[in-house]
């Protein structure tokens, strides 16, 4: 007589391809969680240069282009461009290597980048 324990062929089949309908479902809502958290980590960058352009400010009276002077360090796969500065605003934007979004905030008369349409929000596209 025959032992039969264990599964068939054709019910290992269906379990495989139930599996492979999950993953199919569940990968694409991933990617989209990974892109919201580059967007995330951008925003952020922008926030911290904003609090340290303003204690610049406080100490020199003038904005500065320079991130070193400011003890400004981005974040991982984060590039932030400081664009102008001067006694009366100054302008800034990110990307980031994992996302092709950009990221953009301006204070004072500077001139806006783009995305940022309105002085002191960070606005991303």
């Amino acid at each position: 007589m025959r032992d039969n324990k264990g599964f068939t062929l054709i019910e290992l089949l269906i379990v495989v391809v139930i599996i492979g309908i999950l993953a199919a479902i569940a990968i694409p809502k991933f990617s989209a969680t990974r892109e919201k958290a580059y967007v995330s980590t951008m925003k952020s960058d922008l926030k911290n240069l904003a609090s340290q352009q303003e204690i610049y400010y406080s100490d020199n009276y003038t904005y500065t282009t320079d991130a070193t002077a400011l003890g400004f360090a981005q974040s991982q796969g984060v590039t932030v461009a400081i664009g102008a500065a001067d006694g009366t605003g100054w302008s800034a934007s990110s990307t980031h290597s994992g996302v092709a979004s950009t990221c953009a905030v301006f204070y004072g008369t500077a001139t806006a980048g783009t995305p940022a349409t309105v002085a002191g929000a960070v606005t991303c596209n």
